[in-house]
């Protein structure tokens, strides 16, 4: 694929261009900020420049979408009184030095227990293995009410499911063959918060594109989306 770019304005956009045998030219802005055009063979370079010119401003807007829908990380030195969220409120590391390797979370406190509480590395996987963990644990249940309101055949919701992945980028994501993808990071964030993501995601299953029929369902199934959006948009 080449790469390209116009300016609109004092943005630069920068694209790539796929030549395939069709009829029509389309532009597509994935999440991590890529943005490809699909043209047909014979088209000039002008003509789709012209047409990321025009398409510019909606390019810039799903750009700003997926920038805001995207998880904020703070520096983190996995010691005793550091905080760190889960489910939408703060709570206070312990450190102990320890034969056992656990986390458990208890009297309002993550206690790690560790051959080495000065371990960063050891400490901050033990902490990740017990997001995962609480990941699934939480994310189960508010998927299966998700997807009860999605307006799906009962036969393909059966046989639907979701993964985690680590993503530094987004909190889910809808794969083109409809798979469900959600940051473990996620469960650091509030239920109603955990509930507009999957319900985003799963929305995808219904209308793949961030239109105007996309966010009519997104409202209709949610109509404080909004609200929780913002939310999502803090440190972690």
């Amino acid at each position: 694929m080449e790469n390209h770019s116009i300016k609109f304005g004092s943005v630069e956009i920068v694209f790539s261009i796929e030549y395939r045998k069709r009829k029509s030219l389309s532009i597509t802005v994935f999440p991590d900020g890529l943005i490809t055009v699909i043209s047909p063979t014979d088209t000039a370079i002008e003509q789709i420049k012209a047409k990321v010119h025009r398409k510019a401003a909606w390019i810039i807007k799903q750009l700003d979408t997926f920038q805001q829908f995207q998880p904020k990380t703070t520096p983190r030195k996995y010691i005793s009184g550091e905080t760190h969220y889960y489910l939408g409120r703060q709570y206070r590391l312990k450190v102990i030095e320890s034969e056992k390797r656990e986390v458990i979370f208890r009297g309002g406190y993550i206690e790690i227990y560790t051959l080495d509480k000065t371990n960063k590395p050891v400490i901050e996987k033990a902490l990740e293995e017990w997001y995962r963990v609480k990941a699934k644990e939480k994310f189960g249940p508010v998927f299966k009410k998700c997807l009860e309101k999605l307006p799906l055949e009962e036969e393909l919701k059966a046989n639907l499911n979701f993964k985690l992945l680590s993503m530094p980028k987004r909190w889910g994501s809808c794969t083109n063959v409809g798979n469900i993808l959600l940051n473990p990071n996620l469960v650091k964030t509030s239920k109603a918060c955990i509930e507009y993501v999957i319900l985003h995601e799963l929305c995808h299953l219904v209308i793949p594109y961030h239109n105007a029929a996309f966010y009519e369902l997104q409202t209709i199934l949610m109509p404080d989306w909004r609200e929780l959006k913002k939310k999502l948009d803090f440190s972690i």
